[in-house]
């Protein structure tokens, strides 16, 4: 007896998915525990798994196309079987991002010609549904922006297993994912692996890039005499579901909280003497002879941590009736990735201690960068921290992230005069450190307790080894 096999439910707010790439073809027998899609929901990239044993049947639709939730992805059932006739249901962009979609929306997709009438009853068949409502957002970069390396074939002549990401960078890299191993699920290369391959001077493709583009669709040559008046070709782009969740939650948390905004500036030398003492004593060690590499980011977070202990009103949030006092820092924190910005969260950061807020730290972002976050590892935080110090910003203010009452705004270190205590100007180091608060939970005084409280912490740091 056949059964239907639904995208598992994940939140409450995904209404459409778009699909990334088909790791399984018509004909290809599945097993229960087979994924055989992906599907990129507004806050991620999810495998699709199948809980059926058969036959792929019929793919309901094609590479970049977006779907509603509840409509058919494809069938299973027995070899020989004639697949039920359905309708993909293909949108652009999802509903919710319509209003803007004059702002960057690219033409409507194609529907597959198999796709055209209503989907009748299964008989014998399954028909997978996507019903994977998404949480905040991760997602692939569009997926028609950069053109994607054709497949290459290894030398024992099987096709080599790549991420479609994978395979654009490899092509903007102009490197062969043949020799490059991968350590996605079934050995599948993802990005990392070809970022790593290219860190290590892997044998470039003998085909360029632009050998495998249609010529109608590479840069022309740009002759002397041409017009620079413009930087770029204009065209639209689609708003990906990532970036429309961005936007809807960015322009709900701007027009609905009453941000404020403090400022301090910390004597950050302290901080980096320390980080270079632990990683110069630490880092050249293995695991297991308790080794580790911390960054600044990971002493931030901690001491960000130890701020909302001693200043625990900050860690709360505005509920209409009442005001949340939360008893746990679930701390998140910012990461850039091609589409938009990532924050997973450290669960119970009050607890834990450096080392072990650092090795989290380190996994949620590799997790991020591999579009493999849950969605329980980007909800459900307390406050969060944004830093573009690596990026060389003295400071900046970020946005809350609903429902926190603040985000902490980190910035670079800078080298600049300073007159000490005996009243001399000398050579320091500073760190400017930014606050917005949401004002319905916290005033200008609690917030300055808060930064105070941050500053003797970065000031003096070995109290984070305690």
């Amino acid at each position: 007896m056949s059964e239907i096999i639904e995208m598992p439910k994940l939140s409450d707010t995904m209404e459409t998915g778009t699909l990334v790439a088909w790791l399984k073809n018509e004909g290809d027998t599945v097993a229960s525990g087979d994924m055989i899609a992906e599907v990129e929901t507004d806050k991620a990239t999810m495998e699709v798994e199948c809980f059926a044993d058969g036959v792929l049947l019929k793919q309901y639709l094609k590479v970049g196309e977006s779907i509603p939730v509840g409509a058919p992805l494809a069938a299973i059932g027995q070899k020989g079987e004639t697949a039920p006739a359905g309708s993909a249901k293909t949108t652009t962009p999802a509903p919710a991002t319509k209003a803007e979609a004059p702002v960057a929306s690219a033409p409507a997709p194609t529907p597959a010609p198999a796709t055209s009438k209503p989907l009748t009853a299964p008989s014998a068949q399954t028909i997978l549904d996507v019903r994977t409502p998404a949480t905040p957002a991760e997602a692939v970069a569009p997926v028609h922006s950069t053109p994607t390396p054709e497949a290459e074939i290894s030398s024992d002549g099987k096709r080599v297993k790549a991420s479609p990401l994978a395979r654009r960078v490899a092509g903007n890299l102009g490197l062969s994912l043949i020799d490059v191993v991968g350590s996605g699920p079934g050995g599948r290369v993802v990005k990392n692996d070809v970022l790593a391959a290219a860190e290590k001077g892997i044998e470039k493709s003998t085909t360029t890039v632009s050998e495998k583009i249609p010529a109608s669709k590479t840069a022309p040559s740009v002759p002397a005499s041409a017009d620079l008046s413009q930087i770029t070709e204009t065209r639209q782009e689609k708003v990906t579901n990532m970036r429309g969740a961005i936007a809807r939650r960015l322009l709900e948390s701007k027009t609905t909280i009453p941000h404020f905004y403090l400022e301090i500036e910390v004597d950050s030398e302290p901080l980096g003497k320390m980080r270079k003492v632990l990683n110069d004593q630490l880092a050249s060690l293995t695991p297991q002879q308790g080794g580790a590499k911390f960054s600044v980011n990971d002493l931030i977070l901690k001491a960000c941590t130890e701020a909302l202990r001693r200043v625990p009103a900050v860690n709360a949030s505005w509920q209409g009736d009442h005001i949340l006092h939360n008893g746990s820092v679930h701390i998140a924190f910012g990461v850039a990735i091609d589409d938009g910005l990532l924050t997973p969260v450290i669960r119970d950061a009050q607890v834990k201690n450096l080392r072990q807020i650092a090795a989290e730290a380190k996994e949620l972002i590799t997790k991020a960068r591999n579009k493999k976050l849950k969605p329980d590892e980007m909800s459900g935080s307390t406050f969060t921290v944004t830093n573009l110090g690596m990026f060389g910003i003295s400071r900046f203010f970020g946005i809350i992230n609903p429902p926190n009452a603040g985000i902490l705004s980190v910035g670079a270190p800078i080298v600049q005069p300073v007159i000490n205590a005996a009243g001399q100007i000398v050579v320091g180091e500073r760190m400017s450190i930014g606050f917005s608060g949401d004002h319905r939970v916290v005033d200008g005084a609690t917030a300055a307790l808060f930064l105070n409280a941050l500053k003797a912490i970065i000031e003096a740091p070995e109290v984070l080894l305690v």
